[in-house]
């Protein structure tokens, strides 16, 4: 019996036994028809249908595929012909998938909609009948809005007229529903994209904002969303949740890329939105014609993908991204489209640049109908460049000032358009409860000797600097408790025992507040504090306090809201005192940052006080300013001022008690001292006061990790990864190996990617080149040497090791993605280190003298080794 291979091949040899027929059979009625006019209709349930199309119908049902394929391939060539539509197949990677699959038996909607002329029934004998089931091609550019794409956003605010303009784009949006394009953002990406120039770049944004303000108020909250790549304040659970996937997807069913075509661009280009870019440019016609987006379009779709939840959602945010990947007009809308989806635009405007912007636009510019004064720009541009800066900067600080307390522009900017840049701004969007206020920061020094020398007769503060998370609570009147990390997001799921606990923290006369601390690990028993890396391991979501099994402690360290009432002006001093007074302490739950009051003449003790942070695993210390100004009995004892020496406002003589009394008093106003300073020298003064959102050296940090004296590893780099945004033509981060000197293996220790310049990473791509066949630095796998199970993603091109690099940290930690060391410590865990940071190449030594895995392990014991706590407990002496 022969096999059924061998059956196949004697039928195909046998052939058919139908008389063959040639072309002309199948197409001889459709000459016939169109030799005698229009084809004669009928009506078929309600719809009217070609007689001869429905003979062609009958015919097809009886064709090979391969005849069938004949026979369409005929009729699109006749239909190229007739309507002047040259074929793009050439200009895809990929023609069937965009040609032939979008061939359907039904028009879509979207496409009888843009093209009227296939929806209705064209009864003039000269034209020829065309398919109902047959799309036509549309010109990419079909629509391009031409205005926006020459609008000078780069001249200066002072000599640009929004007025000049605008009447041209309302006719223009009028099409669109009457709502500014997408392509007028679009112009100004361009332009910001195309200068480092920062005054540049604030020009740029200032005329877009006039122009939206002057010419569609309703689109400048859109607008800023997406200027800024974001769709809502950090503490509003709203992500867009894409992956990269859903853009590549996008870019090959809209662009006609296949695989091999799209991993090329990708390759080339690096970033998805210069990909998109390019895949848009060999994309000359599509067979939907794109539908203008504009601002409020684009930020209504993005806020529909992140509000899509449960089942479905995937396939509903995909069409989404298509949708608007294919109604991008042009090469550069494609562009910030996709890198907005990525939420990666790339234009160097930060949130601090668009604040400044918002400042300067409605300085010159109102909505139509408001009533708010604006100035003169032709009288502005008479200015010297002095008082030109000086009146910028008054409503740089209210605008900014009042975006660090309430940090949303869905506040901000309604109240913009209806009142403009004044002092009632500050009392409208000022402090309130849950909603966080941008926490103030302290500057880095490297050591303590570097921080007492910027201290000259000041009193301050020394603080544990807790190895925890920073927390911002907030309660109120009723009780109700929410809790914010340090990048505004809600952490009170997370910590459902300090919610429980925040309310009976409150003493005699306290309703609402605001405060601040650390919340650490502890021990309760013991009051043994615990790392970072335990913490971590604790739930973050929807945690129930029968299941909670890591107990944390709050130290409070500031009070920034109270009874209603801003301390914001307050001396930390105050603020202090008033923390420490209205509040009860819980021991192993809650209580205060230890601390020293010191002046820079206490040197020893400071010493003391640094070391004593160390030893109970803190990250090091914070040094706060207590007053406003200088202590004149102190400043006496300092030498003359130093040209580098900081200049300090003339503060009256102030009271320095270390009272101990309740402080139930109401909260006088106070006289700030800040609105009448003068900065008279290259430093600013020193306040003590709580500034949101600002990185100030009244607040300065000693870690151990910045110190001279630490500990530092000689690590071997085995692998690098694709960088992402500026870094995407470089490998970043590094891959980092420790040796094991009994096995002789490379374990994994770490990735880093902190302390490289830029002339650092461009040299280190050009010597692990992967595109480059004779490169013998690169590896074509992982090697067999190397211990790494990818936990932390697998690199992208393999080093061959050869050198040493040193490399700072913060702590080693346990972690189950690296696997050095493991076995030493851990059965199940390997060593890894925190924060590692790059600080040279180790020419002197080779990889056999790099750090070893015990060396690691000893390390991570030293760390561990616990301390005694004689003086754990005892009271700080003020």
């Amino acid at each position: 019996m022969s096999s059924p291979a061998k059956r196949r091949k004697k039928n195909n040899q046998n052939g058919s036994s139908q008389s063959v027929r040639g072309l002309d059979y199948f197409f001889a009625k459709q000459k016939e028809a169109a030799a005698n006019g229009t084809a004669n209709t009928k009506k078929v349930d309600g719809h009217r249908t070609d007689e001869k199309a429905e003979g062609q119908a009958q015919d097809k049902s009886s064709l090979t595929d391969e005849e069938l394929a004949r026979q369409l391939q005929e009729e699109w060539n006749k239909e190229d012909q007739s309507g002047g539509v040259g074929s793009s197949n050439d200009l895809y990677d990929d023609p069937e998938k965009t040609s032939r699959n979008n061939t359907t038996n039904e028009k879509p909607q979207e496409a009888e909609e843009s093209d009227p002329a296939t929806s209705s029934s064209n009864n003039t004998a000269p034209a020829p009948p065309k398919q109902e089931n047959t799309l036509s091609l549309q010109s990419t550019a079909a629509g391009e809005d031409t205005i926006s794409a020459n609008i000078p956003f780069d001249q200066s605010p002072l000599e640009f007229e929004p007025s000049k303009y605008i009447p041209e784009l309302r006719k223009h949006w009028a099409s669109e529903g009457g709502h500014a394009s997408y392509a007028l953002l679009t112009r100004c990406f361009v332009l910001v994209n195309g200068t480092t120039s920062r005054i540049k770049i604030v020009d740029t944004l200032v005329n877009l904002l006039r122009t939206i303000i002057e010419g569609d108020p309703e689109s400048l909250l859109p607008a800023v969303w997406l200027a800024t790549n974001s769709i809502s304040p950090p503490y509003i659970d709203l992500e867009l949740g894409l992956g990269g996937s859903a853009i590549s997807k996008a870019l090959k069913k809209v662009c006609g890329l296949n695989d091999a075509g799209l991993k090329r661009l990708y390759s080339q280009y690096g970033d998805s939105g210069d990909v998109a870019f390019e895949a848009k440019k060999k994309q000359s016609f599509t067979l939907r014609r794109p539908k203008p987006l504009t601002l409020k379009s684009v930020f209504d779709s993005l806020v529909k993908i992140a509000s899509s939840k449960g089942h479905g959602s995937v396939e509903a945010k995909q069409r989404i991204v298509e949708r608007l990947v294919q109604d991008a007009r042009g090469a550069e809308e494609s562009r910030y489209i996709v890198r907005t989806l990525c939420q990666h635009l790339r234009i160097g405007a930060v949130k601090t640049t668009m604040l400044i912007a918002l400042s300067r636009a409605f300085m010159i510019s109102k909505p139509p109908n408001a009533e708010f004064e604006i100035r003169d720009p032709r009288l502005m541009s008479k200015l010297k460049k002095e008082e030109l800066a000086g009146m910028y900067s008054k409503n740089e600080e209210t605008v900014k000032a009042c975006f660090a307390r309430r940090p949303n522009y869905n506040d901000l900017i309604p109240t913009l358009l209806e009142i403009g840049v004044c002092h009632e701004l500050l009392l409208r969007c000022g402090l309130a409860l849950h909603i966080p206020l941008r926490p103030m920061m302290g500057s880095i020094t490297r050591d303590l000797g570097e921080m007492i020398t910027k201290l000259p007769g000041r009193y301050f503060s020394c603080e544990y600097k807790y190895d925890g998370q920073r927390a911002q609570v907030h309660c109120d009147e009723k009780g109700k408790v929410t809790i914010f990390s340090r990048h505004l997001e809600v952490m009170t799921d997370k910590y459902p025992d300090l919610v429980s606990l925040v309310p009976k923290l409150r003493g005699e006369g306290v309703s609402s507040f605001i405060l601040e601390g650390e919340v650490v690990a502890i021990d309760r028993e013991s009051g043994e504090l615990k790392t970072f890396q335990t913490l971590a391991n604790r739930a973050r979501k929807d945690v129930l306090i029968g299941s909670v099994k890591i107990d944390v402690c709050l130290f409070a360290f500031d009070l920034m809201y109270l009874n209603g009432e801003e301390l914001l002006d307050r001396t930390f001093r105050e603020r202090r005192e008033l923390l420490r007074s209205l509040f009860v302490e819980i021991p192993h739950h809650f209580t205060w940052v230890k601390s020293l009051d010191a002046t820079s003449a206490d040197v020893e003790a400071i010493q003391s006080f640094f070391k004593s942070a160390i030893d109970m695993k803190c990250e090091g210390i914070m040094v706060k300013v207590l007053d406003n100004g200088p202590n004149p009995d102190l400043q006496a004892e300092v030498d003359t001022p130093s040209d580098d020496q900081p200049a300090e406002t003339t503060i009256p003589k102030q009271k320095i008690k270390a009272s101990k009394s309740k402080a139930k008093a109401k909260l006088a106003p106070i006289d700030n001292s800040k609105e009448d300073s003068k900065p008279s020298s290259r430093r600013k003064a020193l306040l003590s006061t709580y500034e949101p959102d600002k990185r100030l050296d009244s607040w300065l940090k000693v870690k151990k990790d910045y110190n001279t004296s630490t500990e530092t590893l000689d690590l071997i780099p085995i692998g690098g990864f694709h960088g992402s945004g500026r870094k995407s033509k470089w490998w970043s981060p590094i891959l980092l190996a420790a040796r094991n000197a009994e096995t002789g293996s490379l374990e994994a220790v770490t990735k880093c990617m902190s302390g490289f310049t830029d002339v650092f990473y461009k040299a280190n791509r050009e010597k692990y080149e992967k595109d480059d066949p004779e490169n013998s630095n690169v590896l074509s796998g992982k090697p067999h040497y190397v211990e790494y199970n990818g936990g932390g993603g697998w690199p992208d091109v393999w080093f061959e090791p050869q050198e040493v690099w040193e490399i700072a940290f913060a702590d080693i930690t346990l972690s189950p993605t690296y696997t050095a060391a493991i076995g030493l410590v851990s059965e199940e865990r390997g060593l890894s280190t925190r924060f590692p940071r790059f600080l040279k190449v180790r020419e002197d030594k080779s990889i056999d003298e790099a750090t070893e895995a015990a060396d690691l392990a000893a390390l991570y014991r030293k760390q561990e080794a616990r301390v005694p706590k004689k003086e754990e407990n005892a009271e700080d002496e003020e």
